[in-house]
């Protein structure tokens, strides 16, 4: 945590921090070499599961993949998402969810959604030694409160909630904060007044970091939101493959003769 808040001195990241959601010991190694951070998001109940949004999602689930991903990485930071139910009820729920998430995953930090009415739980937490990563703007576990997923903070007064509830869970000791599906330029006035490292998704370039679902950058799902830039078309690739597997399979010129075992002479 110390050399992700270091990244920004003085308001300034001069080289922004790099982050992606990953699931699977595999998937954490392939990112960790160009990954500051590995996010275990709460994501995965879609990504995974096929859920319809992340609120189903368990401290099983998280706690499950959270330590299969440390077990793939050797370099990023490894932040899990704390579940829909897991913290909100009281600052001792928060601190046995968190308490058991990081002794069952060996992750270096958690993190929550949520503003000013977190801020009390988010200090509770940090002054017990769990390292905390907030979260404001669009929070999909409040989706359902929020109606829906569209960009938050087009009225001046919930411009003026986003950034005071950024600035609530610095001051309560968050090393870092995601700011996810705001106008831009309420995440360049974060960025420019909260002291910790700013981390954007569907935000602006000027934050002092980026993150995306993995799964929607590589091109797996057909839709995807309209803040993610697809840098692969992995899905595609990955069904013209098995179509040519299934064809081979089909006609008998797969296995060959060097994917089968024959009696040694």
């Amino acid at each position: 945590m110390p050399a992700v808040r270091a990244r920004k001195q003085g308001g300034t990241t001069v080289e922004p921090l790099v982050m992606l959601t990953a699931y699977s010991v595999r998937m954490a190694q392939i990112l960790d070499p160009h990954c500051d951070m590995l996010l275990v998001g709460d994501s995965l109940g879609q990504v995974i599961y096929g859920l319809p949004s992340t609120v189903p999602v368990s401290l099983d689930m998280m706690c499950a993949h959270g330590a299969a991903v440390v077990r793939g990485s050797y370099h990023s930071l490894v932040v899990v998402d704390m579940p829909f139910g897991s913290y909100e009820g009281s600052p001792e729920q928060a601190f046995a969810s968190a308490a058991r998430i990081l002794k069952e995953t060996g992750a270096a930090a958690v993190k929550l959604e949520g503003g000013e009415a977190m801020a009390t739980t988010i200090r509770f937490l940090v002054d017990r030694g769990i390292p905390v990563m907030g979260h404001v703007g669009l929070t999909p576990q409040a989706v359902n409160a929020l109606g829906g997923y569209g960009a938050r903070g087009r009225s001046e007064a919930e411009r003026a909630k986003i950034v005071a509830d950024s600035l609530a869970i610095a001051e309560a000791g968050c090393f870092s904060i995601v700011v996810e599906g705001v106008i831009e330029p309420i995440a360049i006035e974060i960025t420019e007044k909260v002291a910790c490292p700013i981390i954007g998704i569907g935000a602006s370039a000027e934050c002092d970091g980026q993150v995306l679902v993995v799964d929607d950058m590589l091109g797996m799902f057909d839709r995807v939101p309209r803040f993610v830039k697809r840098y692969d078309d992995l899905a595609t690739r990955i069904g013209e493959t098995v179509a040519t597997y299934a064809a081979e399979v089909r006609d008998r010129s797969f296995p060959t003769a060097d994917q089968v075992y024959r009696p040694k002479n």
